[in-house]
């Protein structure tokens, strides 16, 4: 079973900065892909963004193109994401996911962590 412990959410201005970070268990590459999804209050999950371990290719939904960027490190297992330019719709409950294809369906990926929350006030 892979354990996904994602941590560094909170409350941020609009404009502000956050990062979160997701560490995993997985030491056999059991999963080659890690994922952020989000969940909004009264909303469905939906696609953030995600990283191959391989190669470090990664997919973003156009909603934080060029705001949000994904990083991994490898010895560590962890996986970083740098959220810029913060809105207040970017306000939810956000869940580390890992997997074994790139992709942004749900069903992709087999493991999911607890969520985190982050908070942009207007």
């Amino acid at each position: 079973q892979v354990q996904l412990v994602e941590s560094g959410g909170g409350l941020v201005q609009t404009g502000g900065s956050l990062t979160l970070s997701c560490a995993t268990s997985d030491r056999s590459f059991r999963t080659q892909v890690m994922g952020w999804f989000r969940q909004a209050p009264g909303k469905d999950r939906e696609f953030v963004t995600a990283v191959k371990w391989a190669d470090g290719n990664t997919l973003a939904s156009d909603s934080v193109k060029g705001r949000f960027t994904l990083s991994r490190d490898a010895g560590e297992r962890k996986v970083h994401l740098q959220m810029n330019n913060l809105k207040p719709e970017d306000t939810a409950v956000y869940y580390c996911s890992a997997g074994v294809v790139l992709g942004m369906r749900q069903s992709a990926y087999a493991y999911w962590g607890q969520g985190t929350q982050v908070t942009v006030s207007s």
